[in-house]
């Protein structure tokens, strides 16, 4: 394996920093962090019965560390790789999302009694045609970042918990993200330092990008007035309407102790459901 000059190296047989101290979690009380974010907002307010929001961050979060422990984030180990040299876990944060934008509107149709058009008809006509409001969410995100790993630890530092990173393979070009639920990232773009070779990989923390997000909700009431008092409403919401799949955060793992693992960037799961539909009736009073 190519091993970078200047790579942090413990070699075999050290000793440990505290000999009486076994396996065991440990956290500092110390981190550090930088969050850098540009926000627009377009905004027509509720006029002619229509009601429109468009927002957009374009934002980069970077940190040390931000999971209290393996279980906090599904796309990063839980703690730093080298804890005797914190500044090399320096990367994008677990929850870094670089682009997020959202728009959503009401519209309330212009039909039926006190609106534009159909405000004069008869009782069928209101009743069909009158009291439809339809509202509308769209969200559009990029991928949170993820830190490909081993499923072991070579640095000879006595931590046999926590996996660290493998070494960015000088040899490949080109993009190591594939984009393919079956294999999201090529395992080629690295090498896997040997088992108990001291060493710690060179790959940065959290710098692959997982899937991103899109989602259309939508959904559409009808008010239809019973008596003074008393309203019925019908609903009718739609959720991910355009059935898309958002994949959740690749399998991590790129090497074993046995060589380049098998599943390797594959994904196993969503981010969010299927198209759901929900139907309603209610009584307003």
């Amino acid at each position: 394996t190519a091993v970078p000059n200047g790579s942090y190296y413990i070699p075999a047989g050290t000793p440990a920093a505290n000999p009486a101290l076994g396996a065991a979690w440990a956290w500092f009380s110390k981190g550090d962090s930088s969050y850098n974010a540009l926000e627009a907002e377009l905004n027509h307010r509720l006029s002619h019965e229509f009601l429109f929001r468009g927002s957009y961050t374009y934002s980069r979060a970077l940190d040390d560390g931000d999971s209290l422990n393996a279980t906090a984030a599904g796309n990063a180990p839980g703690l730093v790789s080298n804890p005797f040299n914190l500044h090399t876990d320096w990367g994008p944060a677990t929850y870094d999302v670089r682009n997020v934008a959202t728009f959503d509107g009401i519209w309330q149709l212009p039909f039926g009694r006190g609106q534009r058009f159909l405000s004069s008809g008869n009782r069928v006509t209101q009743g069909l045609l009158g009291g439809w409001t339809t509202n509308s969410i769209v969200t559009l995100q990029s991928g949170f970042p993820f830190t490909p790993q081993l499923s072991y630890n070579p640095s000879n530092n006595g931590d046999t918990k926590n996996p660290v990173r493998p070494f960015a393979n000088p040899a490949f070009h080109g993009s190591a993200i594939v984009g393919k639920p079956t294999e999201w990232f090529n395992p080629a773009a690295f090498l896997a330092p040997p088992a108990g070779s001291g060493f710690y990989g060179n790959l940065s923390r959290d710098s692959l990008t997982g899937p991103g997000l899109t989602e259309w909700d939508f959904s559409m009431f009808k008010d239809t007035p019973l008596r003074e008092r008393l309203h019925l409403q019908l609903r009718a919401e739609l959720f991910n309407i355009l059935n898309q799949a958002n994949f959740n955060t690749p399998n991590l793992v790129a090497f074993t102790p046995s060589g380049v693992s098998p599943t390797a960037g594959v994904i196993t799961s969503t981010s969010t459901t299927s198209r759901q539909i929900q139907l309603a009736a209610k009584l307003l009073w």
